[in-house]
């Protein structure tokens, strides 16, 4: 039986290179989209036209509404049914949407939208899917390089990346018993669409991020789905509660 990947945010940007990544190596993947779906219905046809034999389904999610995992969690195990399966091996909370505020000028709302994204949901769709969840398997939760260094106006971000790293430490030692692996996965500037594609369509941001950079220049997608792939390898197997940084040596 192959394995199987569960990914939010796969429809575009490191979620989809995540997706890609995974396929390569025979994975199956459900991933979710939430208003991109024929970004998400091309995905399903790259991991098609790979050659390797892994399939692809999506799954609609908003993760700034929480109390719809419920919901989601019975279409997932529909989708698992499909493929002769009741669980699934590796878990990637990825989705996410970029902001910027600072402390004086953050709002209410914008702080709790930005909560129930990136910490609350990620929470507890771990909560509700630990009963599907291989023993021995892998959860990967997304955070930023911002989290070390500082960028102008990431504060409610970052900070609530901070949050997401706390917990996967702690989550490693709970899941400990069971042989599940938990990291966090912090990237760098990256060339995608997040807060707009500045990092990868703004010239003058694009070279003022490079200079920053001991390589250079911004990651690309693909370097970062590598990395997925490769910590719910098995080479990667004796790394547990940790936070892998992929940036390329920036702000050193």
């Amino acid at each position: 039986m192959s394995k199987i990947a569960v990914i939010t945010g796969g429809s575009r940007g490191l979620g989809r290179a995540a997706v890609l990544a995974l396929a390569k190596r025979g994975i199956d993947v459900i991933f979710t989209y939430n208003t991109g779906f024929a970004s998400a219905k091309q995905v399903i046809e790259e991991v098609g036209a790979l050659g390797t034999g892994a399939k692809a389904t999506t799954l609609h999610l908003d993760v700034s509404k929480p109390e719809t995992l419920d919901a989601f969690v019975v279409e997932l195990k529909g989708a698992l049914a499909q493929w002769h399966a009741t669980k699934f091996h590796y878990l990637i909370n990825n989705a996410g949407i970029g902001s910027q505020s600072t402390a004086a000028n953050t709002t209410p709302e914008s702080l709790d939208n930005l909560w129930a994204i990136h910490f609350k949901s990620p929470f507890f769709l771990v909560q509700k899917t630990l009963d599907l969840i291989n023993d021995n398997g892998r959860i990967i939760n997304v955070s930023t390089g911002l989290t070390r260094f500082v960028g102008q106006g990431m504060i409610a971000y970052a900070s609530i990346k901070g949050a997401v790293e706390v917990y996967t430490r702690y989550l490693a030692k709970e899941l400990g018993p069971r042989g599940i692996r938990v990291n966090t996965l912090a990237p760098g500037a990256t060339a995608t669409d997040f807060n707009g594609g500045a990092v990868r369509d703004n010239e003058v941001y694009n070279k003022a991020v490079s200079g920053m950079i001991a390589l250079g220049r911004p990651g690309q997608p693909d370097e970062i789905g590598d990395m997925v792939a490769v910590l719910v390898g098995d080479e990667s197997r004796w790394i547990n509660g940790q936070r892998i940084e992929v940036s390329g040596g920036q702000v050193l």
